[in-house]
């Protein structure tokens, strides 16, 4: 009787490899023999284009179907019901290779492909000894897998050397680095070492790319100090185990004599009863520290052809940044879903003359990007919207021509045809809000507590909140029977923002650059129409009752505001300070430290008057909102002592004044102007803050209370959570289902 087999199988999906044993009897006189078993949704019929090797069994297997009916209608008294199926196709292949063959047939196995199908791989032995023998090959397979993984590198680098890279390439590098370098935005990169980069001759470089094509870029870095380097190492890297680690430990001890164990012990004990002592500590900064005026942007403006030009003569190092802002007052409220996918189209759908494969190589060619979206806010003193779709680029000044022409090419010439490609935006946005819901759920609960208490809010909420996620899945549904409608829709949005009414122009760079620039500004302004058909947003906001939208969770975002404004609050510096205190006190402590969540902000919008408390992933729900009713109290029995009231003021400063780039001063400015904020403002507030009293947090305990008593909850969280707190208060909240 033959002596029992064992199977060993190696699953392959993605080329990654996972093993596993089971026991088998097996009757045959090969040694090994290697079964393949294929699975996969398609035809393998058709999918399979190999030429099996010789002496290679084909061996059709039975395809497994699977049903699934389920109600077409929520409502489970209903019996219309829609049915669904899954069919897997099966093949398996199988070979005998002799022992020394075994190899060649992994290798050649490696290199097939069949696109969404699943490879199992059974190989059979006869005694321990192949047993044995066929994991040694095994091993070595994995070895010789890092071996041509490294091979395929030095292939690759090969081919650069001598063919080089494409042009296109080369050209949209060499300016994404030129327009990168004068920004000086190192971040985390060594500050010495970046000091050195600005100074690389690009015009050297440039020409150099010029005479010798793209062989000059860096060829002969890569030949000298790779493919040729006698010395060039190649390290796998692999983590310790914990028993390596107490090995070394141990291995250490034993090396040590008894005289060292013990001068050891001493250093120690010394050290624990004598600590070192600790250096003077860098004085503390005062109040009195602080710069009394707010920094300033040098502004100056202007009117090319009819349209505002700001201009702000900064070093950026020959750079030129150019923000363009559309007034959106000009388009229907339904059209609103729309603006992000209309952005989005503009750079992403091509144009007549380029798809949109070429349209991104060539500003990135010619630019050091562009990119196009929706700014709203409130204006300051008033409760009217301040909505804009801004455009923002950057160039180098010698390309200032081309950055102009491709931002036309992309306003005017974006075709809104490829209804396909328009559906995967459609679907990609709907997908990244509801992993949003999931995992950044508080973002979405601000955006629709601003919707049902400011007009801006509302605006913002209908292109990015809870709103334009049942806008997508409408919109996901009926894309293919209403493409027609929804593309006349792009170009009506489209009809509707392009004028010279409501456009603002903001220039940043030195005074050189912003005087050739105007030039091209003026070509550019020239092209937009004069008029357009002008309407105003009606004032519009959602209902004001607590909701609460279900998802599939285990922890909740849990909101609760109200517009301050509406109860006679008049604005003050100091509030700046109370609500970063409360985020780092009160919040902190109750929502995070002993309540579970990982966070807990207090924020205030200054220009709408919306005055917000949010948890983000939070176990509580009731018990946070209580929190959030007690922030009142706690300010009134609050004694702030003059310490930690520097401390606070000192912080909000710090995030008024904290450090901004060129590009950033410029487009802060641009904010600031459409929103209304002058300089006056922005002094008169920053003098407020520095004169905040302890005083003031017992009387902003008034205005807190309005939230308390007046304001509005939203949560996002699981259905038995808002269940159990319905039930509890009363229904408290509105539920909705949102995923």
């Amino acid at each position: 009787m033959a002596s029992p087999m064992r199977k060993f199988l190696v699953k392959n999906t993605s080329s990654k490899v996972i093993a596993r044993h089971e026991a088998r009897r097996y009757k045959s006189n090969s040694t090994n023999k290697m079964q393949i078993m294929i699975r996969s949704f398609e035809s393998i019929e058709k999918n399979l284009h190999w030429d099996l090797p010789p002496d290679t069994s084909r061996v059709k297997l039975p395809s497994t179907r699977t049903l699934y009916t389920v109600l077409k209608s929520p409502h489970v008294h209903k019996k219309a019901r829609e049915q669904f199926h899954m069919k897997i196709n099966k093949e398996m292949l199988v070979m005998e290779p002799k022992q020394s063959e075994l190899s060649k047939k992994l290798f050649w196995l490696k290199r097939q492909r069949i696109a969404g199908a699943q490879f199992e791989i059974l190989f059979n032995y006869r005694t321990r000894l192949d047993k044995e023998k066929l994991q040694q090959i095994l091993a070595k397979e994995v070895v010789k897998e890092n071996k041509i993984e490294e091979r395929h590198v030095m292939i690759a680098l090969n081919s650069l050397v001598n063919e080089g890279f494409y042009s296109e390439a080369v050209d949209a590098s060499i300016n994404s680095v030129e327009t990168s370098l004068p920004r000086n935005n190192i971040g985390s990169f060594p500050q010495g070492l970046a000091l050195t980069l600005p100074s690389v001759p690009m015009p050297v470089l440039k020409a150099r790319v010029d005479t010798e094509g793209s062989k000059g870029l860096s060829t002969q870095l890569i030949e000298k100090f790779i493919l040729n380097n006698p010395h060039r190492p190649a390290a796998q890297v692999q983590p310790d185990s914990e028993s390596a680690e107490r090995y070394n430990l141990e291995k250490l001890k034993s090396s040590m004599t008894e005289a060292d164990l013990a001068e050891l012990a001493r250093v120690t004990r010394d050290l624990q009863l004598n600590p070192p002592k600790v250096p003077k500590p860098i004085p503390n900064m005062t109040v009195q520290n602080i710069r009394k005026r707010p920094i300033e942007v040098p502004t100056e403006v202007g009117d090319i052809n009819g349209v505002k030009v700001l201009k702000h003569d900064i070093i950026t190092n020959d750079v030129l940044y150019a923000d363009i802002a559309f007034d959106m007052a000009s388009l229907k409220p339904e059209h609103l879903p729309l603006v992000p996918l209309f952005c989005r189209s503009l750079l992403e759908m091509g144009t007549k003359d380029l798809d949109f494969v070429q349209l991104n190589q060539l500003i990135g060619e010619k630019t050091g990007g562009i990119s196009v979206f929706p700014v709203t806010s409130t204006k300051q003193g008033s409760k009217d919207p301040v909505s804009h779709i801004m455009v923002r680029c950057k160039a180098m000044s010698a390309n200032t021509e081309d950055l102009f022409s491709l931002i036309k090419c992309v306003l005017k010439e974006a075709e809104f045809t490829n209804q396909k490609r328009f559906k995967r935006f459609v679907s990609q946005s709907k997908t990244k809000l509801e992993n949003q819901l999931r995992d950044g759920g508080h973002i979405l609960v601000a955006s629709r507590l601003n919707a049902k208490l400011s007009h801006a809010g509302w605006i913002a909420e209908q292109m990015g909140g809870i709103s334009y996620l049942e806008f997508l899945k409408d919109l996901e549904e009926k894309i293919d029977e209403q493409w027609n409608e929804i593309s006349m829709s792009l170009e009506e949005i489209r009809g509707a923002l392009l004028s010279k009414k409501g456009c603002l122009v903001n220039l940043t760079s030195d005074g050189k650059n912003l005087k050739q620039a105007e030039t091209f500004v003026s070509k550019f302004t020239d092209l937009l129409p004069s008029t357009s058909p002008f309407t105003s947003y009606t004032n519009s906001v959602l209902p004001s009752e607590s909701e609460a939208f279900t998802i599939p969770t285990q922890v909740n975002y849990i909101g609760k505001a109200a517009n301050i404004y509406d109860t006679g609050y008049q604005l003050k510096g100091s509030s700046y300070v109370i609500s970063k205190y409360i985020s780092n006190t009160w919040l902190w402590d109750n929502i995070r430290a002993s309540g579970g969540a990982f966070g807990g902000v207090c924020d205030f919008d200054t220009r709408s008057g919306v005055f917000s408390f949010l948890s983000y992933r939070d176990p509580n729900l009731l018990k946070t909102l209580d929190v959030y009713d007690g922030t009142s109290d706690f300010l009134r029995q609050l004694e702030v002592d003059d310490k930690t009231l520097n401390k606070a003021i000192i912080g909000t400063i710090g995030d008024l004044d904290s450090y901004q780039l060129p590009d950033a001063k410029g487009y802060s400015s641009l904010l600031r102007y459409v929103s209304g904020v002058s300089e006056e403002d922005r002094q008169a507030r920053r003098d407020e803050i520095l004169s905040t009293r302890s005083s003031d947090f017992k009387e902003f305990a008034d205005v807190v209370d309005s939230v308390k008593d007046n304001g509005v909850a939203v949560v996002v969280a699981s259905e038995e959570a808002v269940d159990a707190v319905n039930k509890e208060r009363s229904n408290l909240f509105q539920v909705k289902k949102a995923i």
